[in-house]
């Protein structure tokens, strides 16, 4: 695996190292070792899937405070998306930045995102499944989200918004919530 640190500290991408012929290619999607040398906890407890079938789906963007907050390892198993990840850890200096990282089933890339990220993503392609790795178990009353058309967020998403949850349609601005403190 190749791990690319991204410009907010402690998230990265990973690429697969393949290793093909005439049949195809093998690739490793996870090793504890390769987690460790890298410096990227992975205590993997929880692993999900999404679904979305219609492009331009937005979900997001979500986190889980302390003493629940969680790493994610995010992978887009078929179809496209652009996956963005929001800096909201305290005294961070990167505090409410973002990042936007393209996954898909072709790049077949992972996004790392460590504790104090919000997480989100839109489908650039219809019948867009995903993976994710987790390292907390889910738990609703640590549940926490971001607004994903915060003006002081800058984030401009690649396609007009076709699909998105109440629940995220009435998260607060990052003015209004609480930085994470780990």
């Amino acid at each position: 695996m190749k791990f690319t640190p991204l410009s907010l500290a402690g998230a990265h991408r990973v690429d697969l190292e393949r290793r093909g012929d005439s049949r195809g290619f093998f690739a490793r999607l996870y090793c504890a070792d390769e987690f460790s040398q890298a410096g990227l906890p992975s205590d993997w407890v929880q692993m999900n899937t999404s679904f979305s079938a219609e492009t331009g789906t937005l979900r997001g963007l979500h986190f889980q405070r302390a003493p629940m907050a969680e790493i994610k390892m995010v992978r887009c198993l078929r179809g496209a998306i652009c996956d963005v990840i929001v800096d909201l850890r305290s005294g961070s200096p990167t505090y409410g930045q973002h990042e936007m990282v393209e996954l898909n089933n072709d790049n077949r890339s992972m996004l790392y995102i460590p504790q104090g990220f919000a997480h989100g993503f839109q489908t650039l392609a219809p019948d867009t499944e995903l993976l994710y790795l987790h390292s907390e178990f889910y738990s609703p009353e640590h549940e926490g989200g971001l607004h994903h058309a915060d003006l002081a967020l800058g984030i401009n998403w690649p396609l007009p918004v076709t699909g998105l949850s109440d629940r995220d349609r009435g998260f607060p601005s990052l003015e209004r919530l609480e930085p994470i403190t780990l």
